[in-house]
């Protein structure tokens, strides 16, 4: 029997009751409303080791504003699970898209002295020639390029994809119709900055924000300091990944930002307190553009170049960084002049968010409910619980696990279908085709529905040499979806064998 009950040392919980210690596990029991009760920094010492262990993060960097400046700055773990080396002070870590807040910041500068207006096209200020071998690789051919603005990237409104990946760049709906988060769109803005200021990103930043609030240990690029300070990225299970390093004119506006949780944390606070930027040009940055999801909520929108959470007087401010086995998280209330800041070396650090908002902020914050951030899980989470024993003891520990968490909770909340199929090929990589086919068969167990898992699925017995079993579960994929080319053209493969 599920326990209507939910303890945390990070928030008090109201809790709206329905059918307590009636209902089966397929049915929802409560809706939570969490408002945070901030602990003391004594307390965050003892509780975050115990987060990431159970989210299985190595090491973490976090600051934490009070009152408008950096108050308290701890570094946890190792930055490297093979050599035990610490995380310190001064531990660089890849940012990933924190850097897209940052660069923002330093655009707004620009728009402040009267260099760059937000509402001009981007291409007013450049030769078709530039955009077109700088950036595209092609000649324009969609006219609609010509209509985005700073104000359109910023606010992630450009129209472009995330990312464009092999393929050409293309843009998918008219600029500024509606909100879509892309890395692209920053890449474009980036190139007509370079252009007007004849410096590269990295030296523009350095000009505009590193060197005016004494960020001394934040570069775009590598800096051959940052060999021995350099936290190491960990995979799903834990395994020490290479790290990337950018060098000269690689530095990428949305992305490649390498920094310390004290210098982002002292670049927030340049925000509350109006430093280098005009209260005016603050409160563009903070001004609502754009519903992030309509059909969700109306409390978390877009500015320039930041995640807002509407609510109080004053919106809070916030970003996520995801660069796979990176991941980083803010969130500042200019009403309370309170914040956070933390960055991990691990694909699970964003499972750590919602406990350590609740432990550092005050208040409600519908952001952390939202689904922006839901595919990132959480470490109180039962899927999170699983992926503990799958790491830790293989697949058949994790089955029995999910036995014994199924008679608790709903089978979606122990097994989320994107994750699972990822572990599944993980293991794929790794040749263990056994253990890959039970976790996809777990998820096409689950998902009956869900044309994806069944393609999975065949995937994994092809790779293992069971030509039926994978025709058959190809089929189920081109059923589910006529659209999944892709399955139909390994099925035409399949089938002359």
């Amino acid at each position: 029997m599920k326990k209507c009950m939910y303890t945390c040392c990070c928030a008090m919980l109201v809790l709206v009751t329905i059918g307590c210690g009636t209902t089966e596990p397929e049915q929802s029991e409560k809706v939570e409303i969490i408002v945070n009760q901030p602990v003391a920094m004594a307390e965050l010492e003892v509780a975050i080791p115990e987060l990431m262990e159970r989210g299985m993060v190595p090491g973490l960097s976090i600051a934490v504003i009070r009152d408008g400046a950096v108050t308290w700055q701890q570094p946890f773990g190792v930055r490297n699970l093979e050599t035990g080396a610490p995380v310190t002070d001064d531990t660089i870590f890849e940012a990933a898209s924190l850097s897209k807040p940052m660069f923002s910041y330093g655009v707004m500068r620009m728009v402040e002295r009267g260099e760059l207006e937000l509402d001009k096209p981007l291409l007013d200020y450049v030769d078709d020639s530039y955009i077109e071998k700088s950036y595209l690789g092609r000649k324009i051919d969609d006219e609609r390029i010509r209509k985005i603005t700073a104000r359109m990237v910023m606010s992630h409104q450009s129209g472009f994809p995330n990312w464009r990946g092999r393929g050409e760049l293309k843009i998918n709906f008219e600029p500024g119709e509606k909100f879509s988060y892309s890395g692209e769109g920053f890449g474009l803005l980036q190139r007509v900055v370079e252009k007007l200021t004849g410096l590269s990103v990295n030296d523009f930043m350095a000009r505009e924000v590193f060197e005016p609030l004494g960020l001394t240990h934040s570069c775009y690029v590598w800096r051959d300091d940052f060999d021995d300070l350099t936290a190491n990225p960990h995979t799903t299970t834990l395994r020490v990944a290479e790290k990337r390093k950018p060098g000269a004119g690689r530095g990428h506006a949305a992305a490649t930002l390498h920094t310390t949780a004290r210098d982002y944390a002292t670049f927030l606070c340049a925000l509350l307190n109006n430093t280098e930027l005009s209260a005016d040009s603050v409160n563009d940055i903070l001004t609502p553009q754009v519903i992030v999801d309509p059909e969700e909520t109306d409390l978390v929108r877009w500015g320039l170049g930041f995640g807002l959470e509407l609510g109080k007087s004053v919106p809070c401010f916030w970003h996520w960084g995801d660069n796979g086995n990176f991941k980083a998280f803010f969130l500042v209330d200019p009403n309370e002049r309170s914040g956070v800041v933390y960055f991990a070396n691990s694909q699970h650090g964003l499972t750590l968010r919602n406990r350590i908002v609740g432990l550092t902020m005050v208040g409600e914050h519908p952001l952390m409910q939202s689904g922006i951030l839901a595919n990132y899980g959480d470490v109180d989470k039962p899927s999170m619980d699983m992926l503990r024993v799958l790491v830790k003891g293989g697949v058949d520990a994790a089955l029995a696990r999910f036995k014994e968490l199924r008679k608790e909770y709903p089978a979606t909340e122990i097994v989320p279908e994107g994750p699972t199929n990822s572990m599944g090929y993980y293991f794929m990589g790794e040749k263990d085709y056994a253990s890959a086919i039970k976790l996809f068969q777990l998820n096409v167990e689950i998902y009956p529905d869900s044309w994806n898992v069944y393609d999975s699925l065949g995937e994994a017995f092809k790779a293992n040499g069971d030509t039926r079993l994978a025709i058959l579960n190809y089929e189920k994929s081109i059923e589910l979806n006529p659209d999944n080319e892709n399955g139909k053209k390994i099925l035409a493969e399949l089938r002359k064998q």
